[in-house]
């Protein structure tokens, strides 16, 4: 699935990741998404500060397809799903580092604008929507 609409970020399985059977946990699969949310919008939307982040998560979802084991080498890949007036989604994959075609997960989650000052729900700025559109994959 290499494109130019994709984001992929490397994840390190931690040994706190893994519960008592030796797998990564399913809570921390979310953990990985949030990983990739935060390394996009480092890079895309140049976020240096957590108080630069403007959205806030309305919906989140994983189907778990694969165990992940402690030694497995990881890598998220992301894409933006949706661009909607004040809203945005991502999907997502975890793939094997060496074997893209072995999925671990798949997810996606919904992103809404959201200024923290006034308490509400904003448009997506026009430099964000322009930023997203990038990885815009249907």
């Amino acid at each position: 699935m290499h494109s130019d609409k994709l984001f992929s970020t490397d994840i390190e399985v931690r040994f706190r990741d893994l519960d008592a059977i030796g797998h990564v946990n399913n809570a921390v699969f979310f953990t990985y998404f949030e990983e990739g949310r935060k390394h996009f919008s480092k890079k895309i939307f140049e976020v240096s500060d957590v108080s630069d982040f403007n959205f806030i998560m309305a919906h989140i979802q994983c189907d778990f397809i694969k165990p992940i084991q402690f030694n497995d080498r990881v890598i998220l890949q992301m894409w933006v799903k949706d661009i909607g007036t004040k809203s945005f989604s991502f999907e997502y994959r975890l793939v094997d580092f060496s074997d893209e075609a072995m999925v671990y997960a798949t997810g996606k989650s919904i992103q809404v604008c959201y200024d923290y000052q006034k308490n509400r729900s904003i448009e997506v700025p026009a430099k964000m929507r322009e930023r997203l559109t990038l990885y815009l994959k249907r």
